[in-house]
């Protein structure tokens, strides 16, 4: 396979709601290549997950894609039957949510809901798809994988579930993995077991990610290029390393100063000022010009996201070029 493994195009995903049009995915552009992790990282409400939702074809009314092209491989994810989507998703697309149980049905035997999900896609006998589940749940961590099979989600801790969620996100290698904020609610020291997994994954495999997260420190050591989201939009993207150390955009510059771990010991500690702005009722221009202590009447055009260094794009006026967060 030649190309990248995903490319989003000037992606739009509006809710028509009763108070007015709410724009939570406004003109998103980022590729992701083959073996390759992206983070995409942001406030809440910034467009995160509404992203990976309209890329997997989740997004239910009174949302939709209004706009843009998704394509998958070349495939134009946008315009595909539902019946082919269902045929990719789960298949060679997965998804990891927040929430264990929005995979998990309570009622079902982890094995039965494991077992289907390989019959769902793949003739092979039932032994092998209870060993496929079996090798899967060993995989993120979880002991004596043989009984834990015939357990129902109720019998698990909250970490536990959401290990049985990821481990069925795995069980068809798929080509491309959509993460929302999946290791959240884990220990730490099963959170690095299974970061390490999913970079042996996309190494060993080619498996392309897209890690949605608020964590940079998890998106320091994990992925290959980040995409930094405010209110609907991508302000700043490059490679990791270096938007981290040389942020651009005075939002994501804000972000890595608030890091508890970059404040000296004594000091208040810093953060962004003020509130992200209703989507329903976004300021005129910059979205975050009210929060930012660059802006001025300049910021009231709307600037495009452009190229300031090579590889590094930005959406800002006024950015960080020569300055590195304290």
């Amino acid at each position: 396979m030649s190309g990248p493994t995903l490319e989003v195009r000037n992606l739009r995903t509006h809710f028509f709601t009763r108070a007015g049009i709410v724009k939570a995915v406004d003109g998103v552009s980022f590729t992701v290549g083959r073996g390759k992790v992206l983070g995409l990282v942001g406030e809440s409400g910034s467009g995160k997950t509404v992203t990976g939702f309209s890329i997997i074809g989740l997004v239910d009314p009174p949302g939709r894609v209004v706009e843009g092209e998704i394509l998958y491989q070349g495939r134009n994810l946008a315009t595909i039957s539902e019946e082919e989507m269902r045929h990719l998703r789960g298949n060679r697309i997965a998804m990891i949510f927040q929430d264990p149980m929005m995979t998990l049905n309570p009622v079902l035997r982890v094995d039965t809901q494991m077992i289907e999900t390989v019959l769902a896609h793949e003739k092979v006998s039932k032994d092998e798809a209870r060993q496929r589940a079996r090798d899967a749940l060993g995989m993120v961590g979880i002991p004596s994988p043989d009984e834990r099979l015939k357990s129902y989600p109720h019998q698990f801790s909250g970490g536990m579930r959401q290990r049985v969620a990821i481990a069925i996100a795995l069980l068809h290698r798929p080509e491309l993995i959509i993460a929302d904020e999946p290791t959240t609610a884990l220990d730490v020291t099963i959170q690095g077991q299974i970061l390490a997994e999913v970079q042996k994954l996309a190494a060993n495999t080619g498996t392309s990610l897209i890690w949605i997260t608020h964590d940079l420190s998890v998106v320091a050591g994990l992925a290959d290029d980040i995409a930094v989201m405010y209110a609907g939009r991508v302000v700043e993207d490059g490679p990791v390393s270096e938007v981290l150390d040389r942020p651009l955009h005075p939002y994501t510059h804000g972000l890595i100063g608030s890091v508890p771990s970059r404040n000296k010991r004594g000091e208040p500690l810093r953060q962004i000022p003020g509130m992200t702005p209703s989507l329903l009722k976004l300021p005129a221009g910059c979205a975050f010009r009210t929060r930012c202590p660059r802006a001025d009447d300049a910021c009231l055009a709307e600037q495009p996201l452009r190229e300031l260094r090579p590889g590094r794009q930005a959406r800002c006026i006024h950015p960080h070029l020569d300055e590195v967060p304290a």
